[in-house]
């Protein structure tokens, strides 16, 4: 456990993405509150954006990792790295949360009335949705053994399956098997029980059984055939 947290952020080019998405955040929340109207430069309304925007970048850290574990010259247990993928995670949210408390409590114009509703509520859904996202990439990394393919449908099979479910018929079904159909209540801050109960529904399927299928993927190539 201690290496797979080690290799997460262990190398240049995994601090360099890490800077690179932060910086991402940074800019995306600047624009935004420069761009949208005073009623809309909220908390909420800029981590909608911003972590939106960061966690497409989130998911590279755990098929990273997931790299390292096949290249290793000896098989370690899958657990370890899926987990490690919180730290990098975890840090994105974090640093999300707070450059966008910051942006918006400098910003010199004019703000909504209530620019810090449900702060409190967003910042811990913050955290949530970029750890969903690297287990996303965990997952993916796993069952998939091309890197820019598994990176490519971090993005493809989310969207795609939102998509596929917007028909009036099938969209409540969103916010229970999508993780973008959740994140616009964690990221607004409205949350509820039911809306909680949906976002346990997404990390089972996204983060626990994408994972799951992933790690039997790898054990079935990895297992020697006998004639």
């Amino acid at each position: 456990m201690r290496d797979a947290l080690r290799r997460s952020l262990g190398t240049r080019p995994r601090r360099w993405l890490l800077v690179g998405t932060l910086v991402a955040g940074l800019l995306a929340a600047v624009a935004l509150v420069a761009a949208v109207a005073p009623a809309d430069r909220t908390f909420a309304e800029l981590s909608g954006t911003v972590q939106s925007l960061m966690s497409v970048g989130t998911p590279l850290f755990g098929i990273l990792l997931v790299r390292d574990l096949r290249r290793g010259a000896i098989r370690v247990p899958v657990l370890p790295t899926v987990l490690a993928v919180g730290l990098p995670a975890a840090v994105i949210g974090v640093v999300g949360v707070l450059i966008c408390a910051v942006t918006l409590a400098l910003t010199p114009v004019d703000v909504a009335d209530e620019p810090w509703r449900f702060a409190g509520t967003v910042a811990v859904g913050s955290v949530l949705v970029q750890i969903v996202a690297g287990l996303v990439g965990t997952g993916l990394g796993l069952a998939l053994r091309s890197t820019v393919v598994a990176f490519l449908a971090t993005i493809a099979l989310p969207l795609g399956l939102f998509a596929l479910l917007g028909a009036d018929a099938l969209r409540p079904a969103q916010p229970w098997l999508t993780p973008f159909g959740s994140v616009r209540y964690l990221l607004s801050g409205e949350m509820s029980a039911l809306r909680w109960v949906q976002w346990l529904c997404v990390l089972l399927i996204w983060g626990v059984g994408l994972n799951a299928v992933g790690a039997a993927v790898l054990g079935h190539r990895d297992r020697p055939t006998g004639r």
